[in-house]
């Protein structure tokens, strides 16, 4: 797992310049790629991994594009979830229907079930969609790359350091092959976030001093051990349980910090232009108590600090009937940004308000944008470094919170723990276990080690 990333420090993550730290790149200046373009007319074929709701998602907005695109092939753990990801794109009733008739081509022998079965639909596809658990973005971004693939992946892209060095590393040789990369950080596709962040950056509310940021809901979904085997009709093995109820375990989600508050996270780095150096925190488990909820806290309260001291606060909670709050807010100098599209002064006038009636999809802007480039000819997007910053702010947010220490980023960044299997197949025994109770080992502050 060692790699020239080991010893990188944070310092050395900025040298290439802030927009290729935090924000979407739009990159010329590397070498073409034999295979990397496309002419307008050519059909591009696009392969699904991960084919659960997000994954479907992903897969029916980039066969909406406006460009010449198929899905040719699908890939999954199981079959079922790829039967009925088919299933739901093909659905003659579907609003989508009209759009996506004649843009689905997927027989049975172009199915792949399994813990290889992306190998075989990397082969046979020009753009890599990537929609599995977290855990595994490292292995399949890597393969992509490396088989001269355009990608788009979900957020976020490891749940470990480990991992995230692995995506660094893959994403330099995408940038040398000139292969377009999108990372479902949707915000930055958004045209009230580009507008805002705009007119943040150009000093409308003076130099920024803090960032808030929140996701605080109720929580998602669980899927009990019971149901699955009711559904199954068999038992199932500690790796297919776990697969199954992947939000729940580490390795597999990273936490809820991680899958899901890495979207606000990555607004308050861009926000700042810069990469925290350090984190502190709390956080626990008080609801979410039961078996089915794995390993995971329900609530984190970070406090993210910044060379210069800059200071971003972070909550995020997953507990019923609580107040849900899901957004970022920046103070300045000469004002404040209290929500997303607006600014005010520090006297209280409006700076600015934006409106949005007719904006854009931004989940379907990002395919948009990638599939034209593509189809045009263009090198123009570089996600990946920024995904896996916006992931790693967010893990050491969740190693802060399992600790109870102050983490550095620097020795965060060079940790050698994986938290990842050593073999995946599915009589093979996950990093976690249960206990002869049934319950999973909770990380305990003061006590949990995380280097």
């Amino acid at each position: 797992m060692k790699s020239k990333y080991s010893s990188l420090t944070r310092r050395d993550f900025m040298k290439g310049g802030s927009a290729a730290v935090v924000g979407t790149v739009v990159a010329s200046q590397f070498p073409m790629a034999a295979n990397a373009y496309f002419s307008s007319n050519d059909e591009i074929k696009i392969g699904l991994i991960g084919c659960g709701g997000r994954g479907t998602g992903a897969a029916s907005q980039a066969l909406s594009t406006s460009q010449n695109v198929k899905l040719v092939a699908m890939a999954d753990a199981f079959s079922d979830r790829l039967e009925d990801s088919l299933t739901n794109l093909t659905d003659p009733d579907a609003d989508y229907a009209e759009t996506l008739a004649g843009r689905i081509d997927v027989p049975e022998e172009r199915r792949f079930v399994g813990f290889d079965a992306y190998k075989e639909v990397i082969a046979l596809c020009d753009v890599v969609l990537i929609a599995t658990p977290p855990g595994f973005r490292p292995i399949h971004f890597e393969a992509a790359v490396a088989a001269d693939k355009h990608v788009f992946m979900e957020k976020p892209v490891a749940t470990d350091a480990v991992g995230v060095r692995r995506v660094l590393a893959a994403a330099e040789q995408a940038k040398a092959k000139k292969l377009n990369v999108v990372v479902g950080l949707q915000r930055h596709y958004q045209t009230e976030y580009r507008e805002w962040m705009d007119r943040i950056h150009n000093g409308m509310i003076g130099d920024l001093t803090t960032a808030r940021v929140y996701w605080n809901s109720s929580g998602v979904w669980v899927r009990d051990r019971a149901g699955l085997e009711e559904t199954a009709g068999r038992p199932l093995t500690e790796m297919e349980y776990q697969m199954r109820n992947w939000y729940y375990f580490n390795w597999l989600c990273g936490d809820h910090i991680t899958e899901q508050h890495i979207h606000n996270l990555d607004v308050g780095n861009w926000g700042f232009n810069a990469l925290p150096v350090r984190a502190q925190g709390q956080g626990g488990r008080l609801v979410r108590t039961g078996k089915d909820h794995g390993e995971i806290f329900d609530h984190h309260y970070v406090e993210y600090e910044y060379a210069d001291g800059r200071r971003m606060i972070s909550q995020c909670r997953h507990m019923p009937n609580t107040a849900n709050k899901v957004t970022e807010a920046f103070h300045g100098t000469n004002g404040m940004a209290p929500a997303p599209g607006q600014l005010i002064s520090s006297s209280g006038h409006t700076l600015f308000q934006h409106m949005g009636k007719d904006d854009p999809n931004p989940y379907q802007v990002e395919h948009d944008e990638l599939f034209a480039a593509i189809a045009g000819g263009e090198y123009k997007y570089a996600d990946a470094e920024n995904g896996a910053n916006a992931t790693m702010t967010a893990i050491i947010g969740r190693m802060a919170t399992y600790s109870g220490q102050v983490i550095e980023w620097d020795e965060a960044i060079a940790s050698e723990l994986s938290i990842m299997p050593e073999t995946y197949a599915w009589d093979a025994e996950p990093p976690v276990l249960p206990g002869p109770d049934g319950t999973y080992p909770i990380p305990v502050p003061g006590t949990t080690q995380v280097f």
